[in-house]
């Protein structure tokens, strides 16, 4: 069965944004970007590349680990306001909203059904794994599907902000193997866990 994995950026303080919730990797932004870590992620996880990134870096390779990518409206919007309405044309492409009445782009999904049904009916199909790109609410919501975590965890922190999952997520404790980690020479780490035992002891 095809996992749903959460690969996201986050903070030490466990941030994924500023409380504007904008790009904070854009060029007003204050989440610097190491080289070495572009390349890691060129090298390990192109698929999570955007266009654009992919482009510059000469990258044409479909990647091994996903071929579908999530995110919610708000996440959506950033690259929107960037000028791309699909960041991600080498991926099956979902945006989860019950608000936008049609798609900037023929190849961007629109859903506005329940994203927990939604993502259950993704993992009994054929295919790699399915990519999680957020945001917080949407993370929240699918807490109970993450089956792996992928952290980019950034040397930085924010004091407030955007949170891995959102604050309306249900309490649900939950343990995480971890199962690959690279530290790289800026002090940003890759950390991979697997999904461990909630509390009740089920998977």
């Amino acid at each position: 069965m095809r996992r749903l994995v959460y690969c996201i950026a986050s903070t030490l303080d466990g941030f994924i944004a500023g409380p504007d919730g904008a790009d904070p990797t854009g060029p007003d932004g204050f989440w610097p970007i190491a080289d070495d870590y572009v390349k890691h992620l060129a090298a390990e996880l192109p698929e999570v590349l955007p266009v654009q990134a992919r482009s510059a870096l000469g990258i044409t390779d479909e990647g091994a680990r996903f071929d579908t990518v999530l995110e919610g409206r708000r996440t959506y919007e950033i690259g929107l306001r960037a000028g791309l309405t699909d960041a991600y044309p080498h991926l099956r492409h979902l945006v989860f909203s019950r608000t936008m009445e049609e798609s900037p782009d023929p190849a961007v999904e629109l859903v506005a059904t329940d994203p927990v049904a939604k993502v259950r009916e993704l993992k009994q199909a054929d295919g790699k794994d399915i990519w999680l790109l957020g945001g917080s609410e949407l993370a929240g919501v699918l807490y109970p599907e993450i089956d792996q975590l992928i952290v980019k965890l950034s040397p930085l922190t924010l004091g407030t902000g955007i949170p891995l999952f959102s604050r309306d997520t249900a309490f649900d404790p939950r343990t995480w193997e971890l199962t690959e980690h690279t530290v790289l020479q800026s002090g940003a780490a890759f950390l991979t866990y697997a999904r461990g035992a909630g509390a009740s002891g089920q998977r």
